[in-house]
C-alpha cells in the first residue's frame, strides 16, 4: 500500500537506529540502517565517517524506497504484510524476504514478487484466514531464519525484539 511507505519507514528507522560501526557486523559503518558501501553507491562517491554520521531520514528515505520498498512490491502487498516483508528485506535482503514469502505461500521462490506471487498470496490469505494470519506465519519463519544464523548469539536478542515489535506494528496495520 503506497500510503504505508512513510509509516513503515519510520518503524524501520526506529529499529535501525543511529550511527554504528560494530566489529562483528559485516555491514561495517552504518547509519539509519544504511551501510557506507550502499550510501557510496547511492551518491556515486567515497564518503567518510563524518558523512555517515551526518545522514538524516530525508537522506536515506529514497534509498529505502528504491532499493527495498519497490523491490518487495510494498505498494502491492496488503497493509501489515508490507511492513514485515519490507523490514525483513532491509535486514536480510529484498530477495531473501521475497523468497521467504514465496516459499510460505507455495509459489516459485525466485526472489521477485510479481503477479504470480501476488495471486498466490491472495489465495493463501483466504486459505489461512486473512492477512493477520499471514503476518504471524511470515514473522515466525523470519525468526527461524535469524535463529539459524551463526551470529544469533551476538545479535539475536535485537533481532528477536525487532521481529516481535514489527509483528505488533504490522497487526495494527492489517
Amino acid at each position: 500500500m503506497a500510503e504505508n511507505f512513510k509509516h513503515c519507514l519510520e518503524i524501520i528507522l526506529h529499529h535501525e537506529g543511529g550511527y554504528v560501526n560494530h566489529p562483528k557486523d559485516p555491514g561495517g559503518m552504518t547509519n539509519l540502517g544504511v551501510t557506507k558501501r550502499v550510501y557510496e553507491s547511492w551518491v556515486g562517491k567515497e564518503v567518510d565517517e563524518s558523512d555517515m554520521r551526518a545522514l538524516t531520514p530525508e537522506d536515506v528515505a529514497p534509498i529505502y524506497e528504491k532499493n527495498y520498498w519497490h523491490k518487495i512490491k510494498g505498494n502491492d502487498l496488503p497493509g501489515g504484510l508490507d511492513l514485515c516483508v519490507f523490514d525483513f528485506g532491509v535486514n536480510a535482503g529484498p530477495g531473501r524476504a521475497a523468497k521467504y514469502l514465496q516459499n510460505m505461500i507455495g509459489t516459485v521462490a525466485d526472489g521477485g514478487i510479481g503477479p504470480n506471487t501476488l495471486q498466490a498470496l491472495g489465495l493463501y490469505e483466504e486459505e489461512v484466514g486473512g492477512v493477520a494470519e499471514v503476518v504471524k506465519e511470515y514473522q515466525k519463519r523470519r525468526q527461524g531464519y535469524y535463529e539459524g544464523l551463526s551470529t544469533f548469539a551476538t545479535f539475536g536478542k535485537g533481532w528477536t525484539r525487532r521481529v516481535v515489535e514489527t509483528t505488533e506494528e504490522a497487526l495494527k496495520l492489517v
